[in-house]
């Protein structure tokens, strides 16, 4: 595996701050100079622009890039916080639309044929609801005031084969492509993933739980493609950012849960992820997304610090 010191090299800043802040674990007044100067590079500023105005774009789709809500976890993960202005436009945006429930919503417009009233409003599906409470834990709002009403309310939904597809009542009647029985694997991959992050689940055995809905999709990927979820060729495609479906995404966040290292079935996983590195250490996105053009990882061809940066993440956590 290439090694963090190494991927410095050919880091462009934005990425070079995450190394250090995130695998070389650096103290911040270190970096400061390094975070200044990511602040104005032109694509980091693209991104602080779109999260500023953060309810502007009507979700429609979840395997959208664009989407401010993936664009503001970017952001998080590589490290910035509520001190940038942008990014606490966003999170004040977001703690702005709540339901009863505590769950946080989305600028949507549903159809008339689906239940809606064909009109913009605010609701939410579990495709995006744990992204928004994930984002608000990475912010550091106050857990038990402001986040785990919403939680523990997602977490209700929860039955033996993940969770649901799922909506707020101002979604009406839709849901995805698959029986409604059916657990959904990315509503339940975002649910892992913020309870991964959570102070009081993360302990609990539900994170194993669904760790072990993943897996057995993996062991019978064949047979069972839940609400069009495949875990194919193109599942196995290395790709970046981590916003959807695939086995980055999945890997990154089985690492994160206890007692499932050894599975077999995530190991299988793993070698596929490790037989696709380079020579020189590195990983080349095999799909991308065409709106990460201007990105690294939104080239086909050529090895990706930001996507190897990812797989180095995983790599370190599961041979601690």
């Amino acid at each position: 595996m290439r090694s963090v010191v190494d991927l410095l090299t050919s880091s462009e800043p934005w990425l070079q701050y995450a190394l250090r802040l995130n695998l070389l674990h650096e103290p911040n007044k270190n970096l400061v100079s390094l975070r200044s100067g990511l602040l104005t590079d032109p694509k980091i500023m693209g991104l602080l622009s779109d999260v500023n105005d953060y309810h502007a774009m009507i979700v429609s789709g979840h395997k959208n890039p664009d989407l401010p809500i993936h664009k503001l976890l970017f952001l998080l993960d590589l490290g910035l916080d509520t001190h940038v202005p942008e990014i606490k436009h966003a999170i004040d945006a977001i703690l702005e639309h709540k339901d009863l429930n505590g769950v946080y919503q989305s600028a949507v417009n549903l159809p008339a044929h689906f239940g809606g009233s064909n009109e913009n409003t605010f609701g939410w599906a579990l495709c995006d609801a744990p992204l928004l409470l994930n984002a608000l834990i990475e912010a550091k709002v106050d857990y038990v005031k402001l986040i785990k009403p919403g939680v523990d309310y997602l977490v209700s939904l929860n039955r033996n084969n993940g969770f649901p597809c799922a909506v707020s009542t101002e979604l009406g009647k839709w849901r995805g492509p698959g029986k409604k029985d059916d657990g959904c694997p990315y509503a339940t991959l975002s649910m892992l993933k913020l309870l991964l992050a959570t102070p009081d689940y993360s302990a609990t055995n539900l994170p194993y739980n669904l760790a072990i809905n993943l897996l057995e999709l993996w062991e019978t990927s064949l047979a069972s493609h839940p609400y069009m979820f495949f875990m194919g060729t193109d599942f196995r495609k290395l790709k970046a950012p981590m916003i959807w479906y695939d086995v980055v995404s999945v890997c990154d966040a089985l690492s994160e849960v206890k007692g499932i290292k050894e599975d077999m079935r995530f190991k299988e996983m793993i070698a596929i992820i490790r037989d696709k590195q380079d020579s020189d250490g590195m990983f080349t996105p095999e799909s991308v997304y065409l709106k990460c053009k201007e990105w690294d990882f939104g080239q086909k061809n050529t090895p990706s610090p930001y996507l190897t940066y990812l797989i180095i993440r995983i790599m370190d956590r599961i041979e601690k």
